[in-house]
């Protein structure tokens, strides 16, 4: 159960406690996302970067379970065994690793706005942008989260444990209990597996 998982967090990291209800309501904004048939953008810069392709994994393909495709759904292909292998997914994209896109908008345009620039092109009704920035403050997160927001999508960051530009700007921010850079990714992983699991368990039940 939804619960369970978010529970277990808790458990497995008591440090967490203090996010409790913004981890929760990043949870409910997904959930609705995905009860409209949105999706989640996601960027972040180096390490968490490497958090947005991770997540996006999380979300695209099978986590903690298998998701086939109904036999109806099977139905619709020509190849069984391309019917039989795919898995359901949870639309997600990250902003991170679009590498031609990224260094043609850098090497023309302000780089500090590359992110802002994919999400103004990809936003849409329900969707959300998940920005992950440790010390809330990067340049080019910051643009991101405006550029959401003046395309009317809702907005999750999660930083460390300071006030900054990106918990301003967020509808939910999960400020994790720690200042130090190393120390804010080592508790990211766990929020949004936990994240991942429990928006996995309301749509999937195999």
């Amino acid at each position: 159960m939804v619960e369970n998982i978010f529970e277990e967090l808790f458990v497995r990291y008591p440090s967490l406690t203090v996010c409790r209800d913004s981890i929760y309501k990043a949870y409910l904004l997904l959930k609705n996302c995905y009860d409209n048939s949105g999706k989640v953008l996601c960027c972040g810069n180096g390490g968490s970067s490497a958090d947005c392709d991770h997540l996006v994994g999380e979300l695209m393909k099978g986590f903690l379970k298998k998701r086939p495709l109904t036999q109806s759904e099977k139905s619709s292909f020509s190849d069984k065994k391309t019917a039989e292998g795919l898995q359901k997914a949870l639309a997600a994209i990250s902003l991170t690793t679009q590498s031609g896109l990224m260094t043609a908008f850098e090497n023309d345009c302000d780089p500090s706005l590359v992110f802002a620039q994919q999400v103004y092109a990809y936003a849409r009704s329900y969707d959300v942008l998940i920005a992950f920035s440790t010390s809330g403050n990067s340049a080019n997160i910051v643009s991101a989260l405006d550029a959401a927001k003046a395309s009317g999508i809702s907005c999750i960051a999660v930083t460390g444990c300071e006030e900054s530009m990106c918990s301003k700007l967020s509808d939910v921010c999960i400020r994790l209990p720690e200042n130090e850079t190393f120390k804010i990714q080592e508790l990211t992983l766990p929020v949004y597996h936990c994240l991942a699991a429990m928006i996995e368990e309301t749509y999937f039940t195999e």
